[in-house]
């Protein structure tokens, strides 16, 4: 009997490994597929623009890095006396202009670096809508209509609302074409600077209720048609379907969180390890648990540090830590074989 609907998912050749440079972009989804990446010693750069959520904004923050583009005074804004762009996270806002700045740019040259040395780009898209900014949230005036009550100008669309007034932005579901378009331009773009680059996307199972059950599962299907379309057309993308699993294969809110908008711990878990088992090659899968015992070791946190089992603990692991990064020295280690080196001192 079947307990499950079997999904199918396609391979790419060649797969993933150690010695390749992951960069991935997008919404919250990314992260957990980047975190524990990252974990288990990949070499990876995630969102330098923060989290985002819309096509346009991904796409916007991917052709910056290829410009290598530099922000100054103009392109921040102040609000509730915090500097912020309306390009980037509330995590790289400061309530210090000139900080604000430094972060973002070394944010962005970091970024320019990364991407032209990247092998794979893992795309995670979330929402199909897109907050349009305004007059008024540029000029700062409280009623766009007050210009002889004409409609407000539209600008560009913020990555991130930073708690701004509603009225400060037009809503827009954006349509297939459209996110296409935009797409396809940013892939070119991108082959253009660097031809190696390989593309993974992936549409987010977070489901965004604040916009409505429809119109969530709307934007939903809006980006699931767009991504399919470049799929088919580009030789280096491909799709990783973590919407379906979670939405159709795991398919119950005991793996929803307290929100039941959010994959739990245990839904994520298995949308990672269906991703291991699809996109890293299997030496690279194998190297994988290797590390994750050391990791897991490193994490450890013992009762009675001072006795002579904990430094044996610790010996250990050193031997294991320095044999591995000896077998495979593009392995980063080092906080580990400082970790476990404490043993060398007290043995």
């Amino acid at each position: 009997m079947l307990f499950q609907i079997p999904i199918t998912i396609t391979s790419p050749e060649p797969r993933i490994n150690y010695q390749d440079k992951i960069f991935l972009i997008g919404s919250c989804f990314t992260e957990h597929i980047g975190n524990a990446l990252k974990e288990l010693k990949f070499s990876i750069l995630q969102n330098p623009n923060g989290i985002l959520f819309n096509p346009y904004s991904v796409c916007n923050s991917i052709n910056s890095y290829i410009d290598n583009k530099q922000y100054d005074e103009p392109d921040l804004f102040l609000l509730n006396e915090v500097w912020h762009s309306w390009q980037h996270h509330s995590v790289f806002s400061n309530t210090d202009k000139n900080e604000c700045l430094k972060i973002i740019n070394a944010s962005q040259s970091a970024a320019h670096i990364f991407f032209k040395q990247a092998d794979w780009v893992i795309i995670t898209l979330g929402s199909a809508f897109a907050y349009h900014l305004i007059e008024q949230a540029l000029t700062g005036e409280t009623n766009a209509q007050n210009k002889q009550n004409a409609a407000p100008t539209e600008f560009g669309v913020a990555a991130n609302c930073h708690r701004a007034p509603a009225n400060w932005f037009n809503k827009k579901l954006l349509g297939i074409s459209e996110i296409i378009s935009m797409l396809e331009g940013t892939i070119d773009r991108s082959l253009k600077f660097n031809p190696e680059l390989k593309f993974i996307f992936t549409v987010s199972p977070v489901r965004h209720i604040r916009d409505g059950v429809i119109e969530n599962n709307r934007s939903k299907a809006r980006l699931i048609e767009a991504v399919h379309h470049l799929v088919h057309k580009y030789k280096q993308v491909f799709y990783f379907p973590a919407y379906e699993i979670v939405i159709d294969v795991l398919r119950d809110y005991r793996f929803y969180d307290v929100d039941m908008a959010h994959p739990n711990y245990m839904a994520t878990e298995y949308v990672l390890e269906k991703f291991t088992d699809t996109f890293i090659e299997e030496n690279t899968r194998e190297l994988m648990e290797e590390v994750r015992k050391i990791v897991t070791a490193r994490k450890h946190r013992p009762f009675q540090p001072g006795t002579q089992a904990h430094l044996l603990f610790l010996r250990s692991h050193y031997d294991k830590t320095k044999s591995l990064q000896e077998r495979f020295p593009f392995l980063d280690l080092s906080k580990e074989l400082d970790y476990f080196s404490q043993a060398s001192k007290n043995l």
